[in-house]
């Protein structure tokens, strides 16, 4: 199979480095636990295994809720949502550890960061998806849409943002406290049922599963926003030019494709398929977009351009060709179809990206 970086892009690889700043509300207490459980690591354990392992668990569990409420509307048995709970869990811990643990044996690399937030990415997809059918927000399919989506948005202006400065800054309120939130709502459901979202919250007037919303909605627009003033202030002082002296525009071009086909065929389906099946939509849709942020990464820590278009596109792109001429194949098929191949094509990057950096660093 063909490469898919370059020498130019493996030279510079070479330069990278990670840098991170700043620390969230939950993380310092937190980071009690991650540096004593780390120590208890064997030296052999690989950090990327650790990596791998969490975002394994994570991924199933939450899948497993999109199975037992596939339009985000059901209501799941409560063992479910607890093994969510236990699965968010593990990749939050198991996120933290590979780090201290690439310190530990000397095994920091560009891969690790790469393959790090990899699995990020690929977890937005199926984890924002899986909160949806918690909270049963499938009841209004407006609010199931816009959500989703703007959440797959928000977390590649995270790294559109790192792309642009170079390093990766954390927020007073950020992943960490997000996880937690997501944790406890899994946790209210499963003891109270997840139809306690729907009931009132006393003197406001509107349901726990609206203001909740409401809170989700405003924080990933501020993140979106940020990520654009950031690209702004760019423009303005550098010229257009990010830490690594690319532009800070480009990457703004695929996501709004990817964006602007998702949400054309969302209001143009003449059989209703969003509908019937919110979230194996959602899912392509969202790995689809997770192929573009593993794009945005591998710019980063290569320091190149990032592509202006994707194979990915052909997933939500023939979905809105096949609508524009009324329907000729199934959409329910061909959106199984779409699911696959974007599943494949992200497959195959990671993999190839992965194996061009080993061979590169050995």
């Amino acid at each position: 199979m063909a490469p898919i970086l370059t020498q130019a892009q493996l030279r510079r690889l070479d330069e990278h480095k990670y840098s991170c700043t700043g620390v969230s509300v939950m993380e310092p207490p937190l980071q009690v636990f991650w540096i004593w459980l780390a120590e208890k690591l064997p030296l052999w354990v690989a950090p990327n295994l650790i990596t791998l392992t969490g975002f394994v668990i994570s991924v199933m569990t939450s899948l497993c809720v999109i199975y037992y409420a596939p339009t985000a509307t059901e209501e799941a048995p409560p063992w479910v949502y607890l093994a969510n709970v236990v699965g968010i869990f593990a990749f939050q811990t198991l996120d933290a550890l590979d780090g201290k643990q690439a310190r530990r044996t000397g095994s920091s690399t560009p891969l690790g960061e790469y393959f790090d937030h990899g699995c990020d990415v690929v977890l937005t997809a199926s984890g924002a998806v899986a909160f949806a059918c918690v909270v049963r927000i499938g009841e209004t399919p407006d609010l199931l849409f816009v959500l989703t989506t703007l959440t797959f948005l928000s977390h590649y202006c995270s790294f559109w943002e790192v792309y642009t400065t170079g390093s990766l800054r954390m927020q007073v309120i950020d992943l960490t406290e997000a996880q937690a939130l997501i944790m406890a709502v899994n946790l209210v459901s499963a003891v109270l049922g997840p139809s306690v979202w729907l009931y009132q919250v006393p003197l406001l007037g509107f349901t726990y599963k609206a203001v909740l919303s409401a809170v989700l909605v405003v924080a990933t627009l501020l993140k979106i926003g940020s990520c654009f003033g950031k690209a702004i202030a760019a423009v303005l002082n550098n010229g257009g030019a990010s830490a690594g002296g690319t532009s800070v525009l480009r990457p703004g071009f695929p996501i709004f494709c990817h964006v602007a086909l998702a949400c054309a065929f969302y209001m143009n389906s003449s059989t209703n398929l969003f509908q019937n099946h919110p979230c194996l939509y959602l899912l392509m849709v969202g790995i689809a977009m997770a192929k573009v942020s593993n794009e945005i990464v591998v710019a980063h820590i290569t320091k190149s351009e990032m592509p202006l278009f994707d194979v990915s596109l052909l997933g939500p792109g023939l979905l809105f060709l096949n609508q524009c001429c009324n329907c000729v194949i199934n959409e329910y098929g061909l959106l199984w179809a779409c699911l696959i191949f974007v599943t494949l094509d992200l497959t195959r990057y990671c993999v190839l990206v992965c194996m061009q950096i080993c061979d590169h660093l050995d």
